[in-house]
């Protein structure tokens, strides 16, 4: 089997508390292959979200070990931790996290002008067609619904065509019509990208389209299985 495009070894975060520090996950060990799709559940706290930042070098472990295509995040300073992020990770967040003073064209834009790529507003252009927003390109976030801002931040997260996608509840700010249409829309991109998607959901339905489902519970992995043998995702 290929080298993981993600890897953890006995991986620890600690956090400061007012008490002192607060251990947040304790010991993750895993490996994700390339083009798997996996879906990060458990209750409220058990570190899902910790965990998902910890694979896109956004929190820094605290104890053990975390590989992203080859490199070891905890000995890479954080500027090449950002160019590493901009060049093969997409990211997409409950909270869509547009630059409201942008338009949709340069909110997706953006990742590429930072990467000085010629062609950013082609590609731009090409990504909104794809999540059916090529008409609204010219319009700002707060012109629009909250379903067409988290396709603008899924356009964004697949415009650098990166090899792994982070989702942390997708759909957590939707309802059920247009939380679907992300579903199909992120699934679609990370078809079409060929990328490597692991995902944070309370949702069971979104849970079972991953080929795996990981479920935690106080920092710890409590269940790594197959999608489907592991049905309960609250």
């Amino acid at each position: 089997m290929t080298s993981p495009v993600l890897s953890l070894s006995n991986a620890s975060l600690d956090l400061k508390g007012n008490a002192g520090p607060v251990r947040i996950l304790d010991a993750i060990s895993l490996d994700v292959h390339r083009g798997q799709t996996v879906g990060l559940v458990g209750p409220s706290g058990s570190g899902k979200s910790s965990l998902l930042m910890l694979m896109g070098g956004l929190e820094r472990a605290t104890g053990g070990r975390v590989c992203a295509l080859g490199h070891d995040l905890g000995r890479m300073s954080e500027d090449a931790l950002a160019r590493l992020r901009r060049d093969h990770f997409g990211v997409v967040f409950q909270s869509f996290h547009l630059i409201p003073t942008m338009t949709a064209l340069e909110n997706v834009a953006t990742p590429l002008e930072l990467a000085s790529a010629p062609d950013a507003y082609d590609r731009a252009v090409e990504e909104l067609r794809a999540v059916g927003l090529a008409a609204r390109a010219q319009h700002y976030p707060a012109e629009l619904s909250g379903g067409e801002q988290q396709r603008v931040a899924l356009a964004r997260a697949a415009v650098t065509r990166p090899d792994i996608l982070l989702a942390d509840e997708p759909t957590g700010n939707l309802d059920s019509v247009n939380g679907s249409a992300i579903v199909e829309m992120l699934f679609g991109l990370r078809e079409r990208h060929a990328a490597t998607l692991v995902l944070v959901t309370h949702a069971p339905e979104l849970a079972e389209r991953c080929d795996r489902v990981i479920r935690l519970r106080d920092g710890h992995i409590v269940t790594d299985a197959d999608a489907g043998t592991e049905a309960d995702t609250a």
